[in-house]
């Protein structure tokens, strides 16, 4: 696939701050390509150079190969949906969606046509003539991602679009974004704070943290093989353990906990462990498998995700270990001492 759009060593400054540091990317034309890090690390300030609204202080911005020095947010070719979503409540579902193209000044039967058809394609047909305050968080959403696709842009924009939304309401939507997007095609940026809505919907992340890229990775690799501990950290759940002393491939942690880690090519401080890497009663004599016992501090239930909060025996360090799904532990209870194992290559050392 050709690249829609290349980012080339951008920079923000904001008098002595820098919001965004030397950053390169490339995305795919019809690819899903999300932004994560938390607030304050500069996706926004990135996401809105690539708009227009922001000047770059160094670098360039290249949408289809032409640079957007000098081109102002109206005649790039992208749009942008913002969490407030920014609707006028005054108009129905369908002079929202048109309103664009009335700008434009585009024909009236043009102007209807792209309408209902992109109002057919975010499942909304029938609504045209409804208010937008008598519609459900996720319908004004789609609404809002209706009127920047009818305007047919190369690139949308997304800045955390589903922060305003309920829990369920954001679970349900995730899947309908990732959905809406692959039967459209149109190139999705989207940025976000939460890591789950960049895993399941992305086909590429960019771990952002103090205004550079970490790492530039799919969803599975990202997670399976983080190259920073800020992004072992960060991207899903991890027991992170500080690494106090390195005899050969054994580490001793701060707590006091000695576990074999082989392969090691460096003095690393910080060790992660995944919680569904931890295996309970692991199978005897497993080659590349560290195991110990640790003693069941308390039985973390939620469905699906139940979780063991354990203390390693002989030291004073905690993990959290997932239980497999459809997994009968009925006979586990608080206080008892199970063995517990970890291969080697689920060991993350920085």
């Amino acid at each position: 696939m050709n690249n829609i759009l290349e980012v080339k060593n951008i920079s923000k400054h904001f008098d002595n701050f820098t919001a965004v540091d030397k950053v390169n990317f490339e995305v795919e034309d019809g690819g899903f390509f999300s932004i994560l890090g938390s607030s304050g690390c500069g996706k926004t300030t990135l996401l809105r150079m690539i708009a227009g609204f922001l000047h770059e202080s160094e670098g360039d911005i290249l949408i289809r190969g032409q640079s957007m020095k000098g081109i102002p947010p109206e005649k790039r070719p992208v749009n942008i949906v913002f969490q407030t979503l920014a609707l006028f409540p005054m108009m129905n579902v369908r002079e929202n969606v048109a309103f664009g193209l009335k700008r434009a000044r585009l024909g009236k039967q043009e102007i209807e046509s792209r309408v209902q058809e992109m109002l057919a394609r975010v499942g909304l047909q029938g609504f045209d003539k409804k208010k937008v305050t008598e519609l459900s968080g996720g319908q004004r959403q789609r609404v809002a991602i209706a009127r920047s696709l009818v305007m047919q842009p190369s690139i949308l924009l997304l800045d955390e679009p589903l922060g305003a939304l309920d829990r369920k309401l954001r679970e349900h939507m995730k899947v309908e974004l990732k959905l809406l997007q692959k039967e459209i095609g149109t190139t999705f940026i989207y940025i976000t704070h939460d890591q789950s809505e960049a895993l399941v919907m992305s086909d590429k992340i960019a771990v952002m943290h103090q205004g550079r890229f970490e790492q530039i990775d799919s969803p599975r690799d990202l997670y399976k093989n983080p190259k920073t501990a800020f992004v072992a950290g960060f991207v899903g759940d991890s027991n992170a353990l500080k690494i106090k002393s390195r005899n050969g491939d054994a580490l001793t942690t701060d707590g006091g906990w000695k576990i074999i880690k082989g392969g090691l090519d460096c003095d690393p401080s910080q060790l992660f462990i995944r919680p569904e890497a931890l295996m309970l009663f692991p199978p005897e004599s497993a080659g590349d498998i560290s195991t110990f016992n640790a003693a069941i501090k308390t039985i973390l239930f939620d469905g699906s995700n139940t979780k063991l909060s354990t203390m390693v025996e002989g030291s004073s360090e905690e993990l959290l270990i997932s239980l497999p799904q459809n997994a009968q532990f009925e006979g586990l209870h608080e206080g008892d001492v199970v063995p517990v194992g970890i291969h080697h290559n689920d060991l993350k050392c920085y």
